[in-house]
């Protein structure tokens, strides 16, 4: 799809600072760690996740969105086997798809092996928007797989995996954010979507809390399948970000990295 790299970055970029100037004004909670040790670390990680999906594309030259291109030209997937209006198709795909998302991250922590990788992402001490590109290169890598697996067998159109991708990576930053929402107008939004709030309780130490709430889009999905917790028990000025046994070192990126493969942090 031409200019799909180009269109995502620059939504990616401009919606990473419109997050970052509100937290930087609005903030939900106070920062137990300076923004720059962190953000460093961050932002560090996603490099080495855009240098993972290079080298994933040597091996799979067709990646999600080529998949779904591949699968076009070739008949495969359901959808390319049923004769839909195109709004139907980008909206069922879009649903599909954001399900799909939301069952992997809840295998994730079900999963010891997995949930080892998804940890990383857990371990950060605070929660912003850099939290919302903060995964170990190996769990992006696998992720990039399963969506290369759905897409073969759904077969939505490129765009319909271009606008689901940008839809996930805007709300993930959004529902990671550290901004004040109107508590009234913060239960309006999470009948939809998944808001900062809602996804705040998620990465609680409680073992009960961080696994609910699995949604980055919509919300529908832990409501229907009884995964959803509107509050945390401590409150979110009070209520503590992370692991149980959490300190410092997720703001350094050799221990963020190591961290899968430590038997005791």
């Amino acid at each position: 799809m031409e200019h799909e790299a180009q269109i995502r970055l620059i939504v990616f970029v401009s919606l990473f600072a419109a997050f970052a100037s509100f937290e930087t004004f609005w903030p939900r909670r106070l920062r137990k760690q300076k923004r720059l040790r962190r953000w460093a670390t961050n932002w560090a990680i996603i490099v080495l996740d855009s240098v993972m999906l290079r080298l994933l594309a040597v091996v799979l030259p067709l990646l999600a969105v080529g998949a779904a291109m591949d699968a076009q030209s070739q008949g495969w997937g359901l959808l390319n086997w049923v004769d839909l209006p195109i709004w139907l198709e980008i909206i069922g795909s879009i649903f599909i798809l954001d399900f799909v998302i939301w069952a992997q991250h809840w295998i994730t922590h079900r999963v010891p092996v997995l949930w080892r990788l998804h940890r990383v992402h857990h371990a950060d001490v605070d929660i912003d928007v850099t939290t919302a590109i903060r995964f170990h290169p190996i769990e992006i890598g696998l992720s990039m797989l399963l969506k290369i697996g759905v897409v073969y067998l759904l077969g939505p159109s490129a765009f319909s995996v271009v606008l689901f991708e940008v839809i996930l990576n805007g709300t993930a930053m959004f529902n990671h954010a550290n901004i004040r929402i109107p508590l009234q107008l913060d239960k309006v939004i999470r009948t939809v979507l998944v808001t900062p709030d809602m996804h705040r309780v998620h990465h609680s130490v409680y073992c009960e809390e961080h696994n609910s709430n699995y949604g980055f889009a919509l919300s529908i999905w832990d409501r229907l399948f009884g995964t959803y917790i509107a509050q945390p028990q401590d409150g979110h000025d009070e209520m503590k970000i992370g692991l149980q046994w959490q300190d410092d070192r997720p703001a350094k990126l050799g221990w963020s990295l190591l961290l899968p493969f430590l038997r005791r942090p």
